[in-house]
């Protein structure tokens, strides 16, 4: 009998909350110190779009913040309203997609913190994103967004490796570029996830394309759609008094954006 589990890591939710949600009290706290600082007003209702399983929304929610959020995978989605309700709470998200969406008032802030906005194909894609974003948030609101830049200097990183356990599951994953197309801006990647408990090993393994940006294309992207200024960047060390200077060499970005 196989122990390769078939389709995609979205599918299986409970594994992927796992595998992106060991990082989750640095991401809330560092969400809750740009709300703080970078907001004009008070940040009360708060959205993400390919919210997944909703990791950070829940931790949000029990904070005392009106959340919501939109995701493309169904599975996903049922995991996230199932663990709201599970704790008392009547948000919902929705079944949608980050580059055709609306929602019946605007926003406070919103985030999208782990490269999800790189799986949109093209820059059509990624420009009818940022103008539902725009359209989402009100005037001072804040729009965090974390990506992998592809530096124009020194070498790309080509594999990471992390670990995470909750209870009896482990799960360790690997991610690795398997090919470069620089003159069509995709990047495609092998990611392994080797799910073991007591009794079982499985493993998940598929292949991934996202878009690649360098700082130069990110901002030709930006001024593309308008809408936004760019506040403060940051690393994924998420640390608040620690903004970063963007350089040729610069990999991993969070861009702290606020609506005009």
């Amino acid at each position: 009998m196989s122990n390769r589990l078939p389709g995609s890591l979205y599918d299986y939710p409970a594994y992927y909350d796992l595998v992106f949600g060991s990082d989750w009290k640095a991401e809330f706290a560092f969400l809750e110190k740009c709300f703080a600082k970078f907001a004009v007003g008070k940040v009360r209702r708060v959205f993400e779009p390919a919210c997944g399983t909703g990791r950070l929304l829940i931790r949000l929610a029990q904070a005392g913040y009106q959340i919501s959020g939109l995701d493309l995978n169904p599975h996903a989605v049922a995991y996230c309203n199932e663990r709201l309700k599970r704790h008392g709470f009547r948000y919902r998200v929705t079944v949608g997609d980050m580059t055709d969406f609306t929602l019946p008032r605007p926003v406070d802030a919103a985030f999208n913190m782990i490269n999800s906005f790189r799986h949109l194909p093209t820059e059509e894609a990624a420009q009818a994103h940022l103008r539902c974003m725009a359209a989402a948030l009100r005037p001072g609101g804040l729009y965090m967004l974390g990506l992998h830049l592809t530096p124009t200097r020194g070498t790309a990183m080509d594999e990471e490796a992390w670990s995470a356990r909750r209870g009896h599951l482990q799960v360790n994953t690997r991610l690795k570029t398997v090919r470069r197309r620089p003159s069509k801006r995709e990047e495609w990647f092998t990611m392994t996830c080797e799910i073991y408990t007591p009794s079982s090993y499985k493993q998940l393994s598929e292949e991934i394309m996202f878009r690649s940006y360098t700082a130069r294309q990110f901002d030709d992207l930006l001024a593309s759609v308008g809408g936004f200024s760019v506040v403060e960047t940051f690393d994924f060390h998420y640390r608040i008094d620690h903004p970063i200077v963007i350089t040729p060499q610069t990999e991993d970005v969070v861009y702290v954006l606020r609506r005009e």
